[in-house]
């Protein structure tokens, strides 16, 4: 019996290249402004047009800046590119959602709030986080900006197909964990290789109780695992979550594609060429210590000693704990920080910002932290002042910023400068990730919370 993977991948197969890779129709294709320049360009030098312009969406997110959307961008590259983006969208007849476009955002919080992320679709776009869009059961990766233009030119692409990986984690999860300490649990228990060349699906009791913005998390951050993508079979969840968005099928079209989505499952007798299972009753709230996602710990626990890391990883270990100024064996619970920020297509959801309210509530934000509190779109900025979240924030002394990618990473103003540590929502600890010499401790939106209330690395159970 096939797994959910295959039925959606054969569904999308054009042909196969005998010895080769595989010609894969495409559903949707995102573009954000930094990976797609090259690629309009290309079809313009050998005087193409885009095959199905309806399937494709752009926006700019990487390089928009997060204050004063409404006046001219500073910065001469960000503001160069946010432009190309807007005249190549007009040239090509595309859809494009402008800054200060009431449906801008980050193109991977915006592709599902909208409704145009479905069950079932092949979904790409020039980013490695497009695996977020897994969520809602969708085949979706990210590629190069050669095949933004292939897709672009003829609405298919030419992949490898990947090899399958289930993984099931049973159980329950305990007080103030949520779906990030899941995704940091498992890089920690895979490493970020060690689903390299897989397709990841998620099941199991603790994925069938998460909730959408949960599971959106969780698919955003199989690529740290060196997954190709991760995605969740889709369910009443994932209906109800559908239902009535903007671009979603309406009336008999809905219960057609419902009807076909209750397809979209692996069989009982499914075989994955990998299977891994863990119990969600093992994980607690968690931060990162060192220069890759997988290199985390339980919040109440030690960094590891030197002696406990394979030899050929020990260099490594210790270059990355001297970059971030912490030593082997201490716990990370107390430490010091500098920044705070909650955002990024990972954690810049409605529920992320309901988490984070929740903790700060009745406090006050800590004098010695910058808290940069980033919406993941217009619609999350309009949810976040429907629900009064805005009022509980700024009665702790929070203020909310314009949506965009932030400081998830150094493309915009939003930098965090040399030696200073901020324990961050987003999904990428690398050395300078979010600024030159910036060290990043990567956690929940509860945990970021507690530090920005307390100015430490804190468990935020003591809160809830």
């Amino acid at each position: 019996m096939n797994t959910l993977f295959d039925k959606i991948w054969d569904k999308h197969v054009v042909q196969i290249v005998e010895d080769g890779p595989t010609q894969l129709y495409i559903d949707r294709l995102y573009c954000h402004e930094v990976t797609s320049p090259q690629a309009f360009d290309g079809l313009r030098s050998r005087g193409l047009k885009c095959l199905r312009p309806q399937q494709i969406y752009c926006m700019p997110d990487h390089n928009t800046p997060t204050h004063d959307q409404d006046k001219p961008i500073v910065d001469p590259v960000s503001k160069k590119q946010v432009d190309t983006l807007a005249k190549n969208c007009e040239e090509f007849g595309l859809t494009h959602y402008g800054m200060l476009s009431p449906d801008n955002g980050i193109i991977h919080v915006v592709g599902p709030e909208k409704g145009l992320t479905l069950p079932g679709m092949t979904i790409v776009c020039g980013d490695s986080h497009t695996s977020t869009h897994g969520a809602v059961g969708a085949v979706a990766f990210g590629i190069g900006t050669s095949e933004v233009e292939m897709v672009m030119a003829s609405q298919c692409i030419l992949q490898q197909k990947p090899k399958s990986m289930r993984i099931t984690i049973n159980g329950k999860l305990g007080k103030g964990v949520v779906a990030k300490d899941v995704a940091l649990y498992l890089m920690s228990k895979l490493t970020t290789s060690g689903a390299t060349g897989y397709f990841v699906e998620y099941a199991g009791e603790v994925i069938e109780n998460m909730s959408m913005e949960g599971r959106l998390t969780l698919c955003n951050l199989s690529i740290e695992m060196g997954a190709r993508g991760g995605f969740i079979a889709p369910d009443n969840i994932t209906f109800e979550y559908i239902k009535g968005k903007e671009f979603a099928p309406k009336g008999d079209e809905w219960d057609k594609a419902v009807e076909y989505w209750k397809t979209l499952r692996s069989g009982d007798d499914a075989v994955f060429d990998k299977e891994l299972v863990f119990d969600g009753n093992d994980i607690e709230p968690r931060v990162t210590y060192g220069t890759n996602p997988g290199m985390g710990i339980g919040i109440s626990e030690s960094i590891p000693e030197l002696q406990s890391i394979d030899e050929a990883g020990q260099a490594s270990f210790s270059k990355s704990l001297s970059y971030m100024g912490f030593n082997a064996g201490e716990k990370l619970l107390g430490k010091p920080i500098d920044y705070v920020f909650l955002g990024a297509c990972t954690n810049g959801r409605i529920e992320d910002f309901r988490a984070f309210a929740s903790v700060v509530k009745g406090h006050k934000k800590a004098d010695n932290v910058t808290a940069w509190l980033v919406p993941g779109s217009w619609a999350v900025d309009r949810q976040i002042r429907q629900e009064g979240l805005d009022i509980i924030l700024q009665e702790a002394g929070f203020a909310i910023r314009q949506p965009g990618c932030s400081a998830c990473l150094a493309m915009n103003d939003d930098k965090i400068p040399a030696g200073k540590y901020c324990v961050s929502t987003s999904n990428r600890n690398f050395e300078g990730r979010q600024g030159p010499g910036s060290r990043t401790i990567l956690a929940s939106p509860l945990v970021a919370a507690a530090a920005a209330i307390t100015g430490v690395i804190s468990d935020p159970r003591q809160f809830l």
